[in-house]
C-alpha cells in the first residue's frame, strides 16, 4: 500500500493507505477524527466539509493518496488553546443546530464563505452558499442567524 503523509490540523501525519480511501475515510479511520462526518456518499449534503490548502473540500470527493503534502484543517483543528473558533461560537450562542451532525460541515463552509466574501454576508448571500449543505432538522433560520454572527465576529481577522 501506497504512503500518504501530510499536516492535519497542524501537526505532521502519515499512513499506508489503500490507494481508493477517500480522505473522510483517513481521517475518521486512520486518524480518529470523527468530526468529520458522512451523510450521503454521494457528495450531496455537506457532512464532509474540510479545508484543504485553506479551501473547503467535500471530503468524500477526494482521494487521501491525491492529498499528498497537502495542509487540511477539519472542525478538531478551528478551536485554539482551548478556545473555541468565532463561528463555532456563534453556532453555540445562535443555536444554531439540532442534533449536530450537519454542524461540522456547517461550520467549516462558513468560516470558508468568510474567508472568500468577508464578514458583511446578507441572509441571502448566507443561503446561496449553504446550498451544497443540507440540515434534516432545522429550519435553517438560526443556522443563518450563527453564520451572520460568527462572520461579523471574525471581520477584524479576515480584513
Amino acid at each position: 500500500m501506497p504512503k500518504v503523509s501530510m499536516t492535519v490540523n497542524g501537526q505532521p501525519v502519515s499512513a499506508n493507505v489503500d490507494p481508493r480511501t477517500l480522505l473522510v475515510q483517513f481521517l475518521r479511520e486512520n486518524l480518529s477524527l470523527t468530526g468529520t462526518h458522512v451523510g450521503c456518499d454521494t457528495s450531496q449534503c455537506g457532512c464532509c466539509v474540510v479545508h484543504v490548502n485553506g479551501e473547503a473540500l467535500k471530503s468524500c470527493t477526494a482521494l487521501a493518496i491525491s492529498l499528498e503534502g497537502a495542509q487540511v484543517t477539519t472542525i478538531e483543528g478551528l478551536a485554539q488553546d482551548g478556545k473555541l473558533h468565532p463561528m463555532q461560537e456563534a453556532f453555540r450562542e445562535n443555536h444554531g443546530l439540532q442534533c449536530g451532525f450537519c454542524t461540522p460541515g456547517m461550520i467549516m463552509t462558513a468560516v470558508d464563505m468568510v474567508r472568500r466574501s468577508g464578514g458583511d454576508l446578507d441572509e441571502k448571500t448566507i443561503r446561496h452558499e449553504l446550498e451544497g449543505n443540507i440540515c434534516r432538522c432545522t429550519g435553517y433560520h438560526n443556522i443563518v442567524k450563527a453564520i451572520a454572527a460568527g462572520a461579523a465576529a471574525m471581520a477584524p481577522a479576515a480584513e
